[in-house]
């Protein structure tokens, strides 16, 4: 069918003049329609509509696979592209596809880099508008979105959907390859990707690809040697959080602990006896001469350990001239012919 109604400033046409007439605005930035509640205007008078029951709460449009409303049947059409997986927007230069039109616009900024929407209180910039919205918060200390059945509150919309989950245990979001479902859209399309083998994230020094941004973060420090995660007990460092976690457990292990290091005094003497935690010792049979030694009574002593935390060793009984007696779980060192300070209750 023939479109006789051209637009001068660009290349469409439309069948009817009033069609023209409204796309016109688009270029003349005309919005004839304003809304009675708040200063917004708009182009055509059925988004005017649309705009009002955002004031009045109305949602007309109902999701028919789970409870979310919309004011918008664009939304509505929108929406139920999570529930289908259905993304028609696919990107030229990666092959990623997008529910929304808006999203792939967004996307392509990451792309050529471009960040026009800048943070007027520090230097942060952002592809996305919403993105600078929620961004803003920060410095504001804004949280709007309450949740209704405990005190927490959110930047964010879409992080108090996610929350409210939490209370409900629903998970709307299904995999149409396997069945398993999640209550965040996000778990889906990650989890998507174990069925399509896409990698989006690749690494730019070494070619390597990543189903989550996550992964190639962790890959990137070991090309740059950063080592993020810090023991608190010693001084090694990490570049992932669960070398970390197991690198603690030879600091938190209850079962077995060692004299293994001596602080030394400026006279070079050793003064304290620092428990690192290490699997067993035996203690030395060596004997003690009196008349070098100081008198040491170890009933009931109490070792210092890094962080101030006591450990207590059970019936030690030091005699001269004798050999040590056995400790049967925690067990110490003792070295001949030094002073070794214990604290007393």
């Amino acid at each position: 069918m023939e479109k006789p109604y051209k637009c001068s400033r660009c290349d469409k046409y439309f069948l009817h003049n009033s069609k023209l007439i409204i796309h016109m605005r688009t270029h003349t930035g005309e919005n004839p329609y304003q809304c009675k509640q708040c200063e917004k205007a708009f182009p055509q008078k059925s988004q005017l509509k649309t705009h009002i029951m955002g004031h009045t709460g109305k949602k007309p449009y109902q999701c028919s696979q789970c409870d979310l409303g919309f004011s918008r049947i664009g939304h509505l059409k929108v929406h139920t592209r999570t529930h289908t997986g259905e993304k028609p927007y696919k990107c030229s230069q990666c092959n990623k596809g997008f529910s929304r039109s808006s999203d792939i616009k967004g996307h392509m900024r990451m792309h050529n880099g471009e960040k026009p929407y800048q943070c007027n209180q520090c230097d942060k910039a952002f592809s996305h508008n919403s993105n600078l919205i929620s961004h803003l918060r920060i410095h504001t200390g804004e949280k709007p979105f309450k949740c209704s059945q405990c005190d927490k509150a959110f930047t964010q919309n879409m992080h108090l959907i996610s929350h409210i989950k939490k209370h409900t245990g629903e998970k709307s979001y299904q995999c149409i390859k396997c069945g398993k479902t999640f209550s965040e859209i996000s778990c889906l399309t990650k989890h998507m990707r174990t069925h399509t083998g896409e990698k989006p994230y690749l690494c730019s020094q070494c070619n390597k690809a990543f189903s989550q941004q996550g992964n190639l973060l962790r890959h990137l420090r070991s090309h740059t040697g950063e080592k993020q995660y810090q023991c608190n007990l010693c001084d090694k460092a990490f570049t992932q959080n669960m070398n970390l976690v197991k690198h603690l457990k030879i600091h938190t292990d209850e079962e077995s602990y060692q004299c293994d290091r001596r602080k030394e005094s400026k006279k070079g003497d050793t003064d304290d006896l620092i428990v690192l935690l290490e699997p067993k010792v035996v203690i030395k049979e060596e004997k003690m001469d009196c008349a070098k030694s100081d008198n040491v009574n170890l009933s009931e002593p109490q070792v210092r350990r890094i962080e101030d935390q006591m450990y207590r060793e059970k019936n030690i009984t030091d005699t001269c001239n004798e050999p040590k007696a056995e400790v049967k779980k925690e067990q110490m060192d003792i070295i001949p012919n030094t002073r070794i300070d214990m604290d007393e209750d």
